[in-house]
């Protein structure tokens, strides 16, 4: 089993969708990841930066579940990352009210020495130069790190985003930031283009229709599990690039044919992390509730046929 090392926000979020709003709970794109890897018992640590106004039973939420915290800053007086969203009735657009960055503005990440050797290394959606800067602290090259992106960093740092592209071995973006990224509307050309800049292995998400995995002419395609009610979007992405690099974690198989399965392990836990308000329902989420839901996986997708 590897070591996982996952950089991302621990924040504060504040929801509205059509079936309801929260206060102030616990988000961010490396708490979602850090909870979804969990399920695997992997050896991770997350590097983020939060202020004191955090409640500690946050952090200790993330102990509870396996995940070291010695890389998170406590910025003392400082205040955490908030973002606030209201979700429209499709729960696939939504409108951003607030975002203060806060102790965000000044991160600069430190991986923990004991984790600087990890074997794959998940870069939460950051600042390309914060993202580069972890790279750099590895004293060996993972066997694989993995880029989460968003269109904000295509339009104001581009540059920087390429640097990063070309030392990354996976890229997980929506169809959406695919083809901004390459200026391709097939998402067949996109990824040929993404794999020139650099990743080996393309993942795009296509949110309820599920994601693709690309590798250089092999293609696969996993669906996302048709459930009666979506609550809650937020982090449904992060989820899935947490079960996606948790299971090749713990299986130390970074093979195209592992890739797939890995694939299904983040679609399956993200089908869990939308039917409650934020972080909810990973929180309580049972091995074998897992388990049950990945058969519902196998039982969608699969099928005989006869062909001559």
């Amino acid at each position: 089993m590897g070591k996982l090392v996952i950089v991302g926000t621990v924040a504060f979020d504040e929801i509205e969708t059509p079936f309801g709003k929260t206060d102030k709970i616990l988000g961010g794109a490396a708490t979602f990841i850090g909870l979804a890897a969990s399920q695997f018992n992997v050896d991770s640590t997350i590097v983020s930066i939060v202020g004191d106004d955090l409640p500690k039973a946050y952090l200790n939420l993330l102990s509870s579940k396996g995940i070291n915290i010695s890389g998170i800053e406590i910025v003392q007086g400082g205040k955490t990352f908030y973002w606030k969203g209201k979700y429209h009735n499709d729960l696939n657009s939504r409108d951003t009210l607030i975002t203060e960055l806060n102790t965000l503005a000044d991160f600069k990440p430190v991986v923990p020495d004991n984790y600087k050797d990890a074997d794959i290394v998940m870069l939460g959606n950051l600042h390309p130069i914060v993202q580069l800067s972890v790279i750099n602290q590895m004293t060996q090259r993972p066997k694989l790190i993995v880029l989460d992106t968003m269109n904000f960093w295509m339009d104001n740092a581009f540059k920087e985003l390429t640097e990063v592209i070309k030392r990354i071995d996976v890229i997980t973006i929506n169809d959406e930031e695919a083809r901004q990224l390459t200026n391709e509307y097939s998402l067949v050309k996109a990824a040929q283009k993404i794999h020139t800049m650099g990743p080996q292995y393309v993942v795009i998400k296509k949110g309820e229709h599920g994601a693709l995995l690309f590798h250089h002419g092999n293609v696969f395609f996993a669906p996302a599990l048709p459930l009666e009610e979506v609550f809650d979007p937020t982090g449904a992405g992060d989820t899935f690039a947490g079960g996606f690099v948790g299971y090749l974690a713990a299986t130390g198989d970074i093979s195209f044919e592992s890739m797939k399965k890995a694939v299904i392990h983040g679609s399956n836990l993200a089908s869990f992390s939308v039917e409650k308000f934020g972080t909810e329902r990973m929180e309580s989420l049972k091995r074998d509730e897992v388990d049950k839901r990945l058969h519902q996986f196998k039982t969608l997708t699969q099928f005989d046929i006869e062909l001559k």
